[in-house]
């Protein structure tokens, strides 16, 4: 599984610059917020969290249709879905997620603090937001790989893989700009919609695999 890690990992760095298309698709929509709210830096400081997070979330959704388009355009695909059991390719779609979220994914959460400084944000806000990043992103990978698995073999499935996968990561993002918010506003909580978002990223690191498992055997059927 490591060799597969590292095989994806690497696939996901030569595709195109993935990483970069999202970093910049991630920088454009901070950019753009000031333009439609004002130069209200207060303003900016408060909505920070939450424009972090959409930005971080649609930049997180542009590649997620290449997560097993390269292994069915090669053929690898199919092997593995033949060759291994239902518990094993679970384990296998666990495996291309993570390498999806460190090559596409993490690169966002690491340009966070400095977009956060352009928002006017606080290094506590900053830090909270980040964390919360770093914590709550992987949920959109599991997610996203059950909607990149019914849409594999659609020739344009990029934009319905979009479409199955955000209204699932509604709750991940709710709780992650509530999160951010308790760290920097007195009166509201940080750890308990921190831990519930922890708990969901748990729950989708294991049932996002099992059936994006599912549904890659019922296209290859």
């Amino acid at each position: 599984m490591l060799a597969l890690y590292i095989r994806d990992l690497r696939l996901n760095i030569r595709a195109g610059g993935g990483a970069l298309v999202g970093i910049l698709f991630f920088l454009a929509v901070i950019a753009v917020v000031p333009f439609g709210v004002g130069p209200d830096l207060n303003l900016l400081a408060r909505i920070g969290p939450a424009i972090l997070w959409i930005g971080a979330l649609l930049a997180a959704l542009l590649g997620l249709d290449r997560l097993f388009q390269a292994d069915r355009e090669d053929g690898s695909l199919d092997l593995l879905v033949m060759n291994g059991a239902r518990q094993m390719l679970a384990f296998t779609v666990f495996v291309k997620c993570l390498a999806h979220w460190t090559a596409s994914v993490l690169p966002l959460v690491v340009a966070a603090p400095l977009l956060g400084l352009f928002m006017n944000m606080e290094p506590v806000g900053i830090a909270a937001a980040t964390l919360t990043l770093l914590v709550g992103t992987p949920a959109i990978a599991f997610i996203g790989a059950v909607g990149a698995a019914v849409a594999v073999a659609l020739p344009r499935g990029g934009l319905l893989v979009s479409v199955l996968v955000l209204p699932l990561v509604i709750p991940v993002l709710i709780f992650g700009v509530s999160a951010s918010y308790g760290a920097i506003t007195e009166p509201d909580p940080f750890l308990p919609p921190f831990l519930m978002m922890t708990a969901l990223t748990l729950f989708f690191a294991v049932l996002g695999p099992l059936a994006a498992a599912l549904a890659l055997r019922w296209s290859a059927d």
